[in-house]
């Protein structure tokens, strides 16, 4: 493995284990018994919600009552804990290449392919010898360890995004994009605005086909180009207008 030694996985061990299938579910087992307690004091409060339902559960007979919300309570934070723990990433670092597991889905990039490692915000972000994005992963591993990680493997870990002061607030209409990504742009920040996270996810894709890396600031929209992206033609630069649309 090239003298780096065996893959590094990190993850969020058995600690995150420990409180998905623990914790949540005791939680949610003290959450069923508080409201079936308290079902009868809170069907009398004028301003709650599901009045009915709570004056129902409050004439069910004890402990039948209390039995029954702690297990559902305890089903519910089973199923929380099952799709926590689904939804858990693993990446697994050697030498040649990095493995992102989620949800049963894997993802690979070989070392050979990288320009840059580096976490902006909460997302693991890989790029490339153009500076494109090969990979960008939401992630709530601890930035230390995965730093640690890649660079034990030679890895070109960088602290923070190297091409930050590169990036442009998208305007619609502003100059010095290729030609569609304006298009594009408009169409993601739909899908931002109305919390579509798959399309935005896909037109971000997409928009990296065409050569701009998008980054994200709340719903606002930052643009940058890859080294290989088709620059504008000088024409097209100066008869573009940006619109104001009040966003």
């Amino acid at each position: 493995m090239d003298g780096y030694g065996a893959p590094t996985v990190v993850d969020g061990g058995a600690a995150e284990l420990a409180i998905l299938w623990g914790g949540i579910p005791a939680l949610g087992a003290g959450a069923g018994w508080l409201l079936v307690t308290g079902a009868e004091w809170i069907a009398g409060l004028s301003w709650a919600p599901a009045q009915g339902l709570f004056e129902a559960v409050a004439r069910l007979p004890d402990p039948q009552a209390g039995i029954g919300g702690v297990a559902l309570g305890t089903l519910g934070g089973l199923l929380v804990a099952a799709v926590g723990t689904a939804e858990r990433l693993a990446v697994s670092v050697d030498a040649e290449r990095v493995r992102l597991r989620r949800d049963r889905a894997d993802r690979e990039v070989g070392r050979r392919a990288v320009r840059a490692v580096f976490v902006d915000g909460k997302d693991l972000v890989l790029l490339g010898a153009d500076d494109e994005e090969l990979l960008r992963e939401r992630s709530d591993l601890a930035v230390a360890r995965l730093r640690d990680a890649f660079r034990a493997h030679g890895w070109p870990w960088t602290d923070g995004d190297p091409h930050r002061d590169a990036y442009r607030r998208w305007v619609p209409g502003l100059p010095g994009l290729p030609t569609g990504a304006d298009a594009l742009l408009r169409a993601r920040q739909r899908a931002l605005d109305a919390d579509r996270g798959g399309e935005a996810r896909e037109l971000r894709g997409e928009l990296g086909r065409a050569g701009v890396v998008i980054r994200d600031d709340g719903r606002r929209q930052y643009w940058r180009l890859t080294r290989a992206a088709p620059r504008p033609r000088p024409e097209d630069a100066t008869s573009a207008e940006p619109e104001v649309d009040g966003r």
